[in-house]
């Protein structure tokens, strides 16, 4: 994929994270070029092992990270698309962090700042995708679902 296409494809996903996080009184995302560069490598290296999981970064918390993996090239709107659609799951009256909805909270969080997108290819044509947020917020974070997970508006 070229520079320019994955530029493309990262404010594809930010334009999509943005009018997702503006339903829930979140602030727009800013595209970070480093979050962008690690996102990428992280992607590439999914790609190569082809197996989905998340980043030793993720897990000590030094940023938020939504995956996704497809075994086709992966428009920006639709990953994000995907991981809003948990939405549905989400229980605004018992806030907090559950498997089934961990990749819309972060991508509403609004404490998050910043976004990275990363996309590679694997030799088999299927895609990864890597999204990092900072700062990071539905893991991390227990107790602040109620002030960052806002209930979107009508």
């Amino acid at each position: 994929m070229g520079k320019s296409a994955s530029k493309q494809f990262s404010e594809e996903v930010l334009r999509s994270h943005n009018e997702h996080r503006r339903k829930h009184q979140a602030p727009p995302l800013k595209l970070s070029s480093k979050l962008c560069r690690e996102a990428t490598r992280y992607a590439e290296s999914l790609a190569s092992t082809r197996i989905l999981k998340h980043s030793a970064e993720s897990s000590r918390g030094s940023c938020g990270e939504n995956l996704a993996w497809a075994s086709y090239d992966q428009p920006g709107k639709d990953v994000a698309d995907r991981w809003y659609n948990e939405v549905k799951h989400y229980n605004f009256n018992r806030p907090g962090f559950s498997s089934g909805t961990g990749h819309f909270t972060a991508m509403v969080w609004k404490g998050s700042k910043q976004l990275g997108v990363g996309k590679a290819s694997a030799s088999d044509g299927s895609s990864f995708v890597v999204a990092r947020y900072f700062p990071a917020g539905n893991i991390t974070n227990q107790g602040h679902f109620e002030n960052n997970v806002l209930p979107p508006k009508a």
